[in-house]
């Protein structure tokens, strides 16, 4: 007699901690899926910071300055599009002589970088190139 109580009271206990296991595995879930989606929320929101563009410059034959950069997507979920590059043209002495702006159109997935090449004829006395994200829009 004591012995069929025990074994009741022991099946019991497996089902009631075998249906708390799958509320806790379905909540793990859905706690995932939660903090996936407050990530891609914060990516859409600040673009700019997951962005970053690196480059290199140098004047050809005729006198253009050709700047060669990449623009980087440091996302993790977001991709990116439509992307507004600063250009910034500098004397010797830091001053801003001009500013000019560059489009990316092409989409970067997360964790890609896409190349770029431009040309401009920067103003007299120009001697450095500063390059900045500006704007880019989510792409769907």
């Amino acid at each position: 007699m004591y012995r069929l109580s025990y074994l009741l009271l022991f099946s019991l206990l497996i089902l009631i901690s075998c249906k708390d296991g799958k509320k806790t595995e379905s909540k793990k879930i859905e706690n995932y899926e939660q903090s996936k989606l407050s990530v891609e929320e914060v990516e859409k929101e600040n673009p700019i910071k997951f962005l970053s563009v690196t480059s290199s410059d140098k004047k050809n034959i005729i006198g253009q300055k050709v700047i060669k950069g990449t623009v980087r997507n440091n996302a993790k979920i977001a991709s990116f599009k439509d992307i507004d590059i600063k250009i910034s043209f500098f004397s010797k002495t830091g001053e801003l002589l001009e500013e000019d702006h560059e489009f990316i159109y092409e989409v970067i997935p997360p964790g890609s970088s896409v190349n770029f090449k431009s040309k401009f004829f920067a103003a007299k006395g120009s001697d450095s190139v500063s390059l900045e994200i500006v704007e880019a829009k989510i792409s769907q």
